[in-house]
């Protein structure tokens, strides 16, 4: 063997080497994961529905591999910064996201400066899915989503309409909303569910298209009231309460999800075991039933699949946020 073809062969050997060592470290990370705390992000404020599920889970993994399971709620821009945060870490599997569509569909398209990429995460497992909901606050006059919209026809731009924030599904719900139904509110974006939630009670806000999951214990106990499904299907929960669709406004669909996410670059072999620790606790009665109070779906799926269903939102979520024309600085 000449000089030339000897140094290729080494090199060669170094490079093979090297990916065996790399492959035999992450089938090691995975067989030793996890061994120390994991933490888990909600971009939005404690209280609302993601950070309900964010601990749900976070429980259940701390019983199930004997090791903290730590929720951090990291607020602000729509879901941004503590996406960022994630998407900043160290792939290994120790920081995650618990979050909806917006940060991983929605804001790409949105903002017109964003500090990180979807493509800078990937996703691990789906948790659930819940129809969102026409909430409406105590006092508000109208009854039934035809009175609404007449209600706001009469008034434009003095009907308001919270949102979780700029961007949120909320926020571009209420947009579709007025578009399909010819009508102009008043945007008051809050920072999450909860303070959204909070001032809907008080009467201060007229309209908040919120998830079930947040809002079916206020509207069962009169605090607000939910005029319509926004989901295709009416929810079990609420089997008198007509879709959006129904109601007089075909075509008219918004559902939110939330799934688990993890920085790009998380070892495949991390990824899928914490997929088969997420669809274990899906599968378990007391989470099913958990998640059934709140108006949740279980949605256990594997990681490609996972990945497939969020990319097929986000291209539905960029055409309707094209179709909106709204973008934030």
């Amino acid at each position: 063997m000449n000089r030339a073809a000897n140094s290729t062969f080494r090199a060669y050997i170094v490079l093979f080497s090297l990916f065996l060592f790399a492959t035999v470290g992450h089938a090691e990370d995975a067989t030793n994961y996890p061994s120390k705390s994991i933490k888990i992000v909600v971009p939005f404020p404690a209280g609302g529905t993601a950070d309900i599920v964010a601990r749900i889970v976070a429980e259940k993994l701390r019983q199930k591999w004997n090791q903290p399971a730590i929720v951090e709620n990291r607020t602000g821009a729509g879901g941004n910064i503590g996406t960022e945060t994630v998407a900043s870490s160290a792939p290994d599997g120790y920081t995650l996201l618990v979050t909806p569509p917006g940060p991983m569909t929605i804001n790409e398209s949105l903002y017109k400066k964003l500090a990180f990429r979807p493509a800078d995460l990937m996703p691990v497992a789906m948790i659930a899915t819940v129809p969102n909901v026409m909430d409406v606050r105590p006092g508000f006059p109208a009854k039934t989503v035809q009175e609404l919209i007449s209600y706001a026809r009469a008034n434009p731009g003095k009907v308001s309409v919270a949102s979780q924030g700029n961007g949120t599904t909320s926020h571009l719900t209420a947009i579709m909303f007025q578009k399909l139904t010819e009508t102009t509110m008043v945007h008051v974006p809050y920072r999450g569910t909860a303070p959204a939630l909070q001032d809907l009670m008080a009467d201060t806000v007229d309209i908040f298209f919120d998830n079930l999951g947040s809002s079916i214990s206020q509207h069962q106990g009169g605090v607000l009231r939910i005029l319509a499904v926004c989901g295709s299907e009416r929810a079990t929960s609420l089997p008198n309460i007509p879709t959006v669709s129904e109601a007089g406004v075909p075509g008219f669909s918004s559902v939110t999800w939330f799934a688990l996410v993890s920085p790009k670059g998380t070892p495949a072999a991390v990824a899928e075991k914490l997929n088969a620790a997420v669809a274990d606790i899906l599968a378990q009665e007391d989470v099913r039933d958990q998640l059934d109070k709140i108006g949740m779906t279980p949605a256990p799926m594997g990681v490609p699949a996972a990945a497939k269903f969020i990319a097929d939102e986000r291209q539905r979520w960029t055409e309707i946020v094209k179709q909106s024309g709204v973008a934030v600085e």
